[in-house]
C-alpha cells in the first residue's frame, strides 16, 4: 500500500515551508522502526535528470507492499514503489524531505528525513575536473563510468578526466579506473603480489602497494599517481565496494565482517587525504540486489538467498551511515546509490517457461547483484549528481 497526498498548488508551497520547520523539529526524533528505515542526508538531484527514492530499497522488509510510505516533500512525486524528481530550473534550491513508513492500522512505526538538493544543470560548466573511481565487478564492468563521461559531454557540465590503470577489453580508452571484479577493501588495501596494474587482473595485487627497501608494504598514492601519469591528485575519489566483503557473511558474524572491511576502507580513505586532503571522497553506499530470488537462483543455485543478501548489504548502509555521515568538512562524502536504483526493472532478466509443462513463459531476473546497462546508468546518474553537487 503507498498513499499520496494532492493539495492546490498554493497549499502545497505553503506545506513546504512549513514542512522545513517540522523536520527541523523532529530531526532528533528519526525512527528506524521495526522496518529499519535509512535515508541518506542529502539527496542529489541535477535539473532535468531524474532522482528516485525506491521504497524498498531503504527498509529491511520482505515485502514493501506490507506498509504504506508517505513522503512529504514540496517537490516531485510520490507513486507505488517511489518517489521520483524530475527537477525543473526554477527548482533549484534546498528542500526539505520526510518519508514514514505506516502499518496496517496507519500507525507511524519508522521515519526518517533527509535534504533534497537541487543543482542547476550548469554547475562546474567548462571545468577541468578528474576523478577515480575504486571498485570491484560493478565498476570494472565500467558502464557507469562511461555513462559518467557520456553525461558530461552535455553543454554546461564539467570536462571529466577518468584517471586509473584499469581500461577493460572493450572499453573506450577514456573509460580508466580501479575496479576488478571479485575485490573487496581488503585486496585494495593489503593484497600485494609484486604484479599490479599489469597482467590478468585476477593475479595483480592491489595497484597502490609499493614494497619499499626494507621490504615493508605499504600504500603509497603519491607513487601510484606517478605510474599513472596524474600530474596532480584527481579532484574526485569514489570507492564503490562491499558486494564481495560482505557476500558470505551470516546473522552471526556480520558486524565482525563489516568492522573489518571498513578498517580497510578507512586505510584507502586515509592513503589518499595524506597525499590530497582537497580531494573530495565519495563514500558509494552498496547497491540493493536483484529484487527477487530468481536471480540468485540463476547464479548461485541453492548457495545465497537475497534475504540473506539484502540483510548484509542494508546492514553495511546502516554501519556506513552513521560512520562516514556527517564528515563533509573532511571532504568525505556519502553517495547515495542505493535509493537510487530499480532493482525489479533495471536488473537482467531472461524470459522461460513456469515449468516444464506448460508453455506459459515468464520473465524472470537473473543477475543478484549485477544490474542491467539501464542499472548502470542509475548508478552513473547517482555518481554524476553528487559531483554536479560539488562544483555548483
Amino acid at each position: 500500500m503507498h498513499r499520496t497526498r494532492l493539495y492546490p498548488l498554493a497549499l502545497y508551497l505553503a506545506l513546504g515551508i512549513l514542512a522545513s520547520h517540522t523536520l527541523a523539529a523532529e530531526q532528533p526524533q528519526n525512527l528506524p522502526g521495526p522496518v529499519r528505515l535509512t535515508l541518506p542526508p542529502v539527496l542529489h538531484a541535477v535539473v532535468g535528470l531524474e532522482t528516485n527514492v525506491y521504497f524498498d530499497n531503504v527498509v529491511l522488509v520482505l515485502d514493501p507492499n506490507d506498509y504504506a510510505f508517505d513522503v512529504t516533500c514540496p517537490r516531485g512525486a510520490q507513486q507505488c514503489e517511489r518517489w521520483t524528481c524530475t527537477p525543473a530550473a526554477a527548482e533549484v534550491g534546498s528542500y526539505p524531505f520526510l518519508l514514514e513508513v505506516r502499518d496496517a492500522q496507519n500507525a507511524v512505526i519508522a521515519r526518517a528525513t533527509s535534504r533534497l538538493e537541487v543543482v542547476p544543470a550548469d554547475a562546474g560548466k567548462d571545468r577541468p575536473v578528474s576523478v577515480l573511481m575504486i571498485g570491484d565487478s560493478l565498476t570494472h564492468a565500467s558502464v557507469y563510468p562511461r555513462h559518467l563521461l557520456e553525461l558530461c559531454k552535455a553543454p554546461g557540465n564539467p570536462r571529466i578526466t577518468l584517471l586509473g590503470s584499469h581500461n577493460p577489453e572493450g572499453s573506450p580508452p577514456e573509460v580508466r579506473h580501479e575496479g576488478y571484479g571479485g575485490w573487496t577493501a581488503q585486496r585494495f588495501a593489503t593484497y600485494f603480489t609484486g604484479a599490479a596494474r599489469q597482467g590478468e587482473y585476477q593475479k595483480r595485487g592491489s595497484p597502490f602497494l609499493y614494497q619499499d627497501a626494507s621490504g615493508d608494504k605499504k600504500l603509497d598514492f603519491a607513487r601510484y599517481l606517478a605510474d599513472i601519469g596524474a600530474k596532480q591528485p584527481p579532484d574526485f575519489v569514489t570507492i564503490f565496494l562491499g558486494p564481495n566483503d560482505t557476500f558470505r557473511a551470516t546473522d552471526a558474524d556480520i558486524e565482525a565482517t563489516i568492522d573489518t572491511m571498513l578498517a580497510n576502507y578507512d586505510l584507502l580513505i586515509a592513503m589518499v587525504h595524506k597525499v590530497s586532503p582537497k580531494t573530495h571522497i565519495g563514500a558509494m553506499l552498496p547497491a540493493p540486489p536483484a529484487a527477487t530470488q530468481d536471480a540468485f537462483g540463476a547464479n548461485y543455485g541453492s548457495s545465497q538467498t537475497r534475504w540473506q543478501y539484502k540483510r548484509n548489504q542494508h546492514r553495511l548502509v546502516e554501519r556506513m551511515l552513521a560512520k562516514y555521515g556527517g564528515r563533509e568538512s573532511e571532504n568525505l562524502f556519502l553517495v547515495p546509490v542505493e535509493v537510487n536504483l530499480d532493482c525489479l526493472h533495471d536488473y537482467p532478466s531472461v524470459t522461460a517457461k513456469w515449468n516444464a509443462r506448460t508453455e506459459s513463459k515468464v520473465a524472470r531476473l537473473s543477475n543478484g547483484v549485477h544490474p542491467a546497462a539501464s542499472g548502470y546508468q542509475q548508478i552513473g546518474d547517482s555518481a554524476y549528481a553528487w559531483i554536479k553537487g560539488q562544483l555548483r
